[in-house]
């Protein structure tokens, strides 16, 4: 029959008190938290496209700006500061012919151009017309022993017929301390002939972009990134992430982030703005913390007036559960009066007395099987004593018609000790040495009768010498295993006497090489019907089981193994009683 499960009153109320108020409280907290979550989300999600595309917008703008100077370097660039004798053209003038004046010239043209921009810009002017380069860069040392002829871009540029090229992020060779940059590289063609004259290259800090995202916080800096068309990083804040894949490295999950892309106009390149949903959602979580707070308040006002509910229903059940527990253990004194003017008040009083009826048959009961187990115990007692004296004081006569007389003294002496030992009602628990030693004067007294045919053998530790067990338990096992297992043999008989800890148990083995029994025969052991060869009933196993049983119950007391021809084990279960336990 499956058991069902008990459930108390209290946490019934409890369960619905809370259902009533906390549910729709619970509802209405979830609906709102979300919906301004999302709202949260689509508002920021506006704020970074606008963010993104105004930050584009000056991205590209400088990015037109290294286009220019690279358009003006190569169609014309003059002003009365900077124009020459020979024409509008400085910087094609110093490609034909790099001498000190036109190298000024150029170089002042390159320079005021920059210095009016505020730009951190570098220019690079390569002669492939047989003259000296020109380099412009106001804040970064140049690097006088780099060679772009053995760049591959620059080889590859000079083959191909395009007139510009523009690098994504790189090292800036050209320069000592070799930054990352970007840079726009220009064909220079004689305006007369259309000869190749030289490339100019502008290069740009990639910082730049730090110049152009001041006006974002800092948590938006570092979270803007630019990637090419081959999905490779133009510009990150962590430097060490240029250059590698966007997809396999920091692209933000879109499921924990708000995301926003913006292409950009000059280039083939894309922005990626990104803010984590739980940086968004700190005004929401306010007004989550709010609500939250709010259904705390309900859950605990839930609960104190559930708990005042139960504690009024329940407290007398709650007594009347307590008594019944008493009762079960037997504890009756203490069952108390529960003071309710209801059902359940009413039901106490009827527990009450049928309890005291229960405690006075209970005690009835104790009384009288206490009784019973010391009328058996005494009647099992005084029957195992006269059945051995019969036979003792047989054997003495029968010695005496042999007038043995030095025999007779020691068959005496051996008896003295076991009556004495027998008799003796000081306590039930003896040590196992006192029973040893009863054994031991038993055996001698056998021995005389079969001649020293009984050979006895020990195994025993001597921790367990000390150990409690019940008087006159081996006696009877051992006279067992002579008159039943020994006797009939033409040889030697061997007794073995084997005592070991078993857990929290002690296992006495009492072994034979005797004649062995059949099954039957050791039912007949075990439930007194085997009589003696004299025709008086013998002493039994049976009776040393109840004696153990009485004493320590049904979990302890003996088996039998035995096979024809083969000898008989007796094996007896015992607790472990020390000197200590027994005090």
């Amino acid at each position: 029959m499956k058991q069902v499960r008990f459930v108390r009153i209290q946490h019934k109320i409890m369960v619905i008190c809370i259902t009533v108020i906390i549910l729709p409280v619970l509802v209405m907290t979830i609906n709102s938290y979300y919906s301004s979550e999302r709202l949260l989300t689509q508002n920021y999600t506006n704020v970074l496209n606008d963010l993104s595309k105004q930050t584009n917008i000056r991205i590209d703008e400088f990015l037109k700006e290294i286009e220019k100077i690279t358009l003006l370097a190569s169609n014309g660039l003059s002003n009365d500061l900077s124009a020459t004798p020979e024409g509008s053209f400085p910087i094609q003038d110093f490609l034909r012919n790099s001498d000190e004046q036109r190298e000024i010239a150029a170089y002042n043209i390159l320079m005021n151009y920059i210095m009016m921009k505020d730009r951190v810009f570098s220019i690079y002017l390569y002669n492939l017309n047989g003259g000296q380069d020109l380099f412009v860069s106001p804040h970064q040392p140049i690097d006088p022993n780099y060679k772009v002829a053995n760049e591959l871009w620059f080889k590859r540029f000079l083959h191909r017929n395009d007139r510009t090229i523009t690098l994504t992020t790189r090292i800036d060779e050209q320069l000592q301390n070799k930054i990352l940059a970007v840079s726009h590289a220009r064909k220079i063609h004689d305006v007369s002939t259309g000869k190749l004259l030289g490339v100019i290259v502008v290069s740009i800090d990639i910082k730049f972009i730090e110049i152009v995202n001041r006006n974002l916080q800092e948590g938006l800096r570092s979270r803007f990134m630019i990637v090419d068309e081959d999905d490779k990083i133009v510009y990150n804040v962590d430097e060490r992430l240029i250059g590698t894949l966007f997809r396999g490295n920091v692209r933000p999950p879109e499921a924990t982030n708000v995301v926003v892309t913006s292409p950009l106009s000059q280039q083939k390149w894309t922005s990626y703005l990104y803010m984590p949903l739980d940086e968004l959602t700190a005004d929401g979580k306010i007004l989550g913390r709010n609500l939250v707070t709010l259904a705390v308040v309900m859950f605990l006002f839930a609960v104190v007036l559930s708990v005042f509910l139960s504690h009024v229903i329940t407290t007398p059940i709650k007594r009347l559960l307590r008594n019944i527990s008493l009762v079960e253990k037997g504890q009756f004194e203490q069952v108390e009066h529960i003071r309710s003017r209801d059902e359940i008040g009413h039901l106490s009083v009827r527990f009450n007395k049928m309890s005291h009826e229960l405690k006075r048959m209970v005690e009835r009961m104790q009384q009288e099987e206490m009784e019973k187990a010391q009328a058996e115990m005494r009647a099992l007692h005084h029957q195992i004593n006269p059945h051995f004296l019969y036979n003792t004081l047989g054997s003495v006569k029968w010695i005496a018609s042999m007038q043995q007389a030095d025999k007779i003294v020691e068959m005496t002496d051996a008896l003295i000790s076991m009556l004495r030992y027998a008799t003796r009602s000081d306590n039930s628990l003896v040590t196992i040495r006192e029973e040893l030693d009863n054994i031991k004067n038993y055996v001698t007294i056998q021995n005389v009768r079969y001649y020293g045919c009984i050979q006895m053998n020990y195994e025993i530790e001597d921790r367990l010498m000390d150990y409690r067990m019940p008087k006159m338990i081996l006696q009877p096992i051992v006279e067992n295993a002579i008159f039943h297992g020994l006797a009939e043999r033409e040889d030697d008989g061997v007794i073995t006497i084997r005592i070991q800890m078993k857990g929290s148990d002690i296992t006495i083995e009492v072994c034979d090489n005797g004649v062995g029994m059949e099954e039957h025969m050791i039912q007949s052991f075990m439930t007194e019907k085997l009589r003696a060869s004299d025709g008086t009933k013998g002493i039994g196993v049976h009776n040393v089981q109840r004696r153990i049983q009485l004493h320590f119950g049904k979990s302890y007391g003996i088996q039998v193994e035995s096979a024809v021809g083969e000898g008989t084990i007796f094996t007896i279960l015992l607790p472990a009683i020390s000197d200590d336990d027994y005090i």
